[in-house]
């Protein structure tokens, strides 16, 4: 991908990042930022996912991103957007500053010239189009469109348990922009490659269910003779298809594993089985690259550390009140309902020999002394 080539200045000594093989949340919040640092300039990574690079390459011109090679002079700042980890560019100067934008929560201690803003929404562009809102900028259309991708990409159009009501304000803020839903949706629902197709159908067919605490829990593992782009993708359509708390991808390229990993439930926190497995996300959507590891052994550590981190479901013994007061069925009914008034109870377990033999309530004493019943034992 080239975009119109464009020289910065030598006075530009910051510059915008994020992530390699970007999807359309960093692309827009790389964009979004643009607009609220224009003494910055924004560097395209050099990989983007497919389907938005074939956006780039018709609106690209519309929109103020660089290309890395482009860049001259010293660059001193840098702003980080959608990622927590420095890529490195020529012209860096060795003490650096820098501050990180994302919705992932900070993985780590930052190193010296480093802080973080960051808040838990679907997506990092929700916090970027916030700021344009305050400043009252208006929007182009184009820019209005990327930023809606990158909600909606990011947010399952709206539909994922991470959407928050902000995001749905600054969708609603971006078509009033003019955003276009209809250029939008065209970009999200893309059709897959023939090696996606093929690699799609071998996770359906080699995949293995575990039950984890009452939770569904999904490991498809296979290899591929060629590099796949966008296994995510696929992560996207298994986890529509089976619907499980968690979901692990893993698939071999020749000497490398590429873990994908996506989860609904805190109960699962997929980022820290990346983490432990030398890569990194956040609790419901991680990924990790492994070398020089067989696709056994990474899918025996994912087994491993599925069942270190996956937190039990709540029992009832982490709800329950202990010391309740309960009756023995020796109790008369008027000592019952006695007990009930003082205590504010609707009701009390009846209990003979440690073992729970009925349970009394209100409305069977109230009934009981209409019929005269009240010296009856219960």
């Amino acid at each position: 991908l080239r975009l119109e080539r464009l020289t910065v200045p030598a006075q530009h000594t910051t510059v915008i990042l994020t992530h390699e093989n970007a999807d359309f949340d960093a692309i827009a919040a790389l964009t979004a930022a643009a607009r609220l640092y224009p003494e910055a300039a924004a560097v395209l990574p050099r990989r983007v996912n497919r389907n938005v690079r074939h956006f780039l390459t018709l609106y690209g011109s519309d929109l103020p991103l660089h290309n890395a090679e482009d860049l001259t002079g010293t660059i001193d700042r840098v702003l980080l957007v959608d990622t927590q980890s420095m890529v490195t560019l020529k012209g860096m100067v060795k003490d650096l500053t820098v501050q990180i934008i994302d919705h992932h929560p900070l993985a780590r201690d930052l190193p010296s010239g480093w802080s973080y803003d960051g808040e838990p929404l679907a997506a990092v562009t929700t916090l970027l189009v916030e700021q344009l809102i305050d400043a009252g900028q208006e929007l182009e259309q184009v820019e209005a469109t990327l930023f809606l991708l990158g909600i909606y990409e990011d947010s399952g159009s709206l539909s994922y348990q991470s959407t928050t009501s902000r995001d749905v304000r600054c969708a609603a803020w971006l078509l009033d922009q003019g955003a276009r839903l209809d250029i939008a949706d065209s970009f999200l629902h893309y059709p897959l490659t023939d090696d996606q197709r093929a690699l799609y159908e071998r996770l359906v067919e080699h995949h293995q269910v575990l039950e984890l605490g009452g939770r569904t829990v999904i490991v498809a593992a296979n290899s591929f003779p060629r590099y796949v782009n966008e296994v995510s993708v696929l992560a996207h359509k298994l986890r529509d298809l089976w619907e499980p708390a968690a979901l692990l991808i893993l698939v071999q390229f020749d000497d490398q594993v590429q873990l994908i990993a996506r989860s609904t439930t805190d109960a699962i926190d997929v980022g820290q089985i990346a983490s432990d497995m030398g890569g990194g996300g956040h609790s419901r959507a991680a990924a990790a690259l492994l070398r020089e590891v067989s696709l056994d052994e990474a899918t025996a550590r994912v087994y491993e550390l599925l069942h270190a981190h996956a937190q039990p479901p709540t029992t009832v013994r982490q709800l329950m009140s202990y010391g309740a007061r309960t009756l023995s069925p020796q109790t008369t009914v008027q000592e019952a309902v006695e007990l009930m008034i003082r205590y504010g109870h609707e009701g009390f377990p009846v209990v003979e020999d440690d073992r729970v033999v009925g349970i009394l309530s209100r409305r069977e004493t109230d009934r009981a002394l209409r019929l005269g019943l009240g010296r009856a034992a219960i």
